[in-house]
């Protein structure tokens, strides 16, 4: 069966805990014990010297009938039985239960030799009454004053019921203790488990979302632990994939789109080939015919039509082969204002016979740009061109310009706006597409053109997002020092 870390976690931190907490505990217990017990012996010693005490005068005078008495008041559950030995080791005087059993009031532990210090101890079981009982036997000799050998001895049984019940006590504590410190420690490993695990989720999670090509995924984990280091190296990879992802589709891209250019380029040398040499002698015979004299209104109105026609095919064959023509850039340095402005004056009178309302904003200091004043013109004639195009009477463009930083360099940014119904969603990716339009009489190649051009220069158009109608064309040109 297939345990998972978190799993595996608990179980070792609860086996660990177990042996932990059962070496603890048996220590305590045994400490304890050790310590009651030698409680227990020192109180049976103090018992037994008290007891040889008090009976070392009727010893002397052989007053058995004292002793007895003595001993009867003493003898009980914390007592079981007493034994006093004469010089000789006999029983002289015991309890009731000694001396109904034979292997209590066996000879005395001592011989005649033993010097004051002697004592004798030792933990026994008797059965008294169907049950046994755990005693501490000890027995101590007694001397007279002066004397150098042994007058009697006392032997006790002292009970070890209570010390064992103590015991019990102890060990019902240390047993509460211990489950919970078992509970708290199975929370804890728990939790630690959980804390441990939570990453190592996310970072699995990470590469499953990576392997199904979420480049943009980002794992949040915070910690600085080698987990932690872990996530921002599998972040900085993703990143990389990313960036490396990106690349290829703009290679890939600007791959399709060379293909395009070529095969486009095939297509349109063959056009000027074909068609433009018949349409110049067409063009030529259609002015000649019109510049007769006494045509009538019919015929020259069709005449009219013809030239019209000829002029948009002439139109698109040019655009065409701009497309498709790879141009030499002449490059200079110009203030981007400037380009803009002279754009905004070719279009002034279109924009007044439309009553356009223009709106114009130039920050300060803008950097100058290296480009062909001509291209880049040419760009912002055909954005704007199709924004007063795109407008009813009326209608409001707004032009910026300002810098922006991009990618670790410093870009001169134009934006473009207008009120226009603006381009529909489903068009978003495809209005730079050549052949691409949504006009009547276009032929789908200007934007497309705009954007061949901004490349060249190693910038970027993009379609961007307004509020309400309208649209709103963001170009990037890099603001490099000339060479």
């Amino acid at each position: 069966m297939k345990l998972s870390i978190y799993t595996r976690l608990v179980l070792w931190i609860t086996l660990l805990l177990c042996v932990l907490f059962g070496a603890v505990l048996f220590v305590i217990r045994s400490r304890e014990v050790s310590t009651l017990f030698a409680q227990t012996q020192t109180q049976a010693l103090i018992i037994a010297r008290y007891m040889a005490d008090v009976n070392r005068q009727p010893l002397v005078r052989y007053d058995e009938a004292a002793i007895q008495s003595y001993v009867d008041e003493q003898a009980g559950e914390a007592l079981p039985y007493i034994v006093f030995y004469d010089r000789l080791g006999a029983p002289l005087v015991a309890s009731e239960l000694a001396a109904s059993r034979a292997d209590l009031l066996e000879r005395s532990h001592f011989d005649d030799d033993v010097g004051p210090e002697a004592r004798f101890s030792a933990a026994r079981r008797i059965r008294v009454e169907n049950r046994w009982l755990r005693v501490l036997e000890v027995e101590i000799p007694i001397f007279l004053p002066g004397a150098d050998r042994k007058w009697a001895s006392v032997k006790i049984g002292h009970s070890l019921e209570p010390m064992y019940a103590d015991v019990r006590q102890i060990q019902a504590a240390l047993l509460l203790v211990g489950l919970g410190g078992f509970g708290i420690g199975i929370l804890g490993a728990s939790l630690l488990a959980k804390k441990i695990t939570r990453p190592i989720n996310k970072l699995v999670d990470g590469t499953v979302r990576i392997s199904r090509g979420d480049f943009s995924h980002s794992i949040d984990i915070s910690s600085r632990d080698e987990i932690g280091g872990l996530a921002r190296s599998f972040n900085e990879m993703t990143v990389e994939l990313l960036q490396t992802r990106e690349r290829m589709e703009e290679a890939n891209r600007k791959l399709v789109q060379a293909e395009k250019l070529a095969s486009i380029g095939r297509l349109a040398a063959t056009i000027a080939h074909e068609i433009r040499n018949p349409l110049t002698s067409v063009k030529l015979n259609v002015q000649k015919i019109a510049e007769e004299e006494n045509r009538p209104a019919a015929e020259m109105e069709h005449l009219a039509l013809s030239m019209e026609g000829i002029g948009q095919i002439e139109k698109f064959i040019k655009e065409l082969l701009n497309y498709t023509r790879v141009a030499e850039l002449a490059l200079e340095r110009f203030p981007p204002a400037q380009i803009l402005d002279e754009s905004l004056k070719t279009l002034k009178e279109t924009f007044a016979q439309k009553a356009i309302v223009l709106e114009k904003s130039i920050a300060e200091n803008v950097p100058a740009v290296v480009v062909d004043a001509d291209k880049i013109r040419q760009v912002f004639l055909n954005i704007l061109r199709n924004a007063q195009e795109a407008m009813e009477p009326g209608g409001r463009i707004s032009v910026s310009l300002d810098t922006v930083e991009s990618g670790g360099r410093t870009d001169v940014r134009v934006r473009i706006s207008d009120s226009g119904p603006g381009i529909p969603e489903k068009d978003r990716e495809t209005i730079f597409e050549p052949f691409f339009t949504t006009k009547p009489s276009g032929f789908g190649l200007g934007l497309a053109n705009a954007r061949k051009i901004l490349e060249q220069h190693n910038g970027s158009i993009r379609l961007g997002r307004k509020r309400g109608r309208g649209s709103v064309f963001i170009i990037l040109i890099p603001a490099e020092e000339e060479p």
